[in-house]
């Protein structure tokens, strides 16, 4: 079982990284498809793990489920994210144990509004100012400015990701000097996790490929 203080400080660790980590996943990286967050934090025999990933790299898309297969589709990657041996080894050595495992669903609206907002004002402007000479040049006009409402709209659909933890107890905690993550081969349509590590030993940050899914503790 988990030492008290150690969890304590382990938990409060991965509470600032976390909250660090999913505002600028939300800001960067929430619609880069591919581009998934992995937060590493480790207290003498505590060990904490913690994934963020777009829906799209998931579960092929990011709205919530609307058809039979799209929920079949969310309910097999939820169960699968929740096979943590699946998706992380760590060196044997160390002896740690899965304790906890923790999958959720989070969903936030995107919007896209300066380009919109200057480019319907210019069309606005330009509209105006050629209405008494072209009707004809007025009306593509306006059905321009509709179509940029239609993709304004478009834009501010509800995106999903999901939030997974993992935690570990090592009994050779000393022995604890890394893991590999097999994330790659069950969510292709990912290419690159980012990487940031808390240890005893180190404070790093790295990113991970296809071709390099070994992270040094």
């Amino acid at each position: 079982m988990f030492k008290i203080h150690n969890l304590a400080l382990v938990a409060g660790l991965m509470t600032v990284v976390s909250a660090q980590a999913e505002e600028g996943f939300r800001q960067h990286e929430a619609h880069v498809h591919g581009v998934v967050e992995m937060n590493i934090a480790q207290d003498a025999d505590a060990l904490l793990v913690e994934i963020t990933a777009p829906g799209m790299d998931v579960v092929g898309f990011e709205h919530p489920p609307q058809t039979d297969q799209e929920h079949q589709a969310l309910d097999q990657a939820v169960a699968q994210l929740k096979r943590a041996d699946d998706l992380i080894t760590i060196n044997a050595a160390a002896g740690c144990t899965l304790e906890h495992s923790n999958v959720r669903q989070t969903a936030h609206h995107h919007e896209h509004e300066d380009e919109h907002e200057h480019h319907d004002h210019d069309a606005a402007h330009e509209s105006e100012h050629h209405h008494d000479h072209d009707e004809d040049a007025d009306h593509d006009e306006e059905h321009h400015h509709d179509g940029d409402e239609h993709e304004h709209e478009h834009e501010h659909g509800t995106h999903t990701a999901f939030s997974i933890q993992y935690t570990y107890t090592c009994q050779n905690s000393g022995k604890l000097d890394h893991l590999t993550t097999q994330w790659f081969s069950h969510f292709p349509r990912s290419h690159e996790i980012h990487t940031n590590v808390f240890t005893d030993r180190q404070q790093t940050a790295i990113k991970l490929n296809p071709d390099q899914t070994k992270v040094s503790l």
